[in-house]
């Protein structure tokens, strides 16, 4: 079981995010005005309009959504269902499932293999 919700904990993580937040300000502002201003000619970035670009690309780019629950990361909910799939499959379904997925990409790889031993016998 992961731990419970401890207040002092927290208290201790919020200022480490805040702190963390006005950091990568500084460096977003830090290399635009030394690398964008000189290299591509925009005006000079202050710290404030540093910040409303973090956020900015942070939606654009990252958006808020969540890891997921267990292990998250990309492909975490897909690996979840596939896996609820295989669970509720019976054996006759399973053998057709992988019979169709070694004919979807079994072939493709097994001409790489032949061409690969092909290339190995003329050398």
């Amino acid at each position: 079981m992961r731990g419970h919700f401890r207040p002092k904990k927290l208290l201790f993580i919020i200022p480490i995010v805040i702190l963390v937040f006005l950091g990568f300000s500084a460096v977003v502002m830090l290399l635009w005005n030394n690398v964008l201003a000189a290299v591509v000619s925009v005006k000079l970035l202050s710290y404030p309009q540093a910040m409303g670009i973090l956020v900015l690309s942070k939606i654009l780019f990252g958006g808020f959504k969540g890891r997921g629950g267990c292990g998250g990361g990309p492909g975490a909910m897909w690996r979840y269902k596939m896996h609820e799939k295989w669970e509720s499959m019976t054996p006759e379904e399973r053998e057709k499932f992988k019979a169709e997925w070694k004919n979807r990409c079994g072939g493709r790889w097994g001409r790489m293999n032949e061409s690969s031993e092909q290339q190995a016998a003329s050398s």
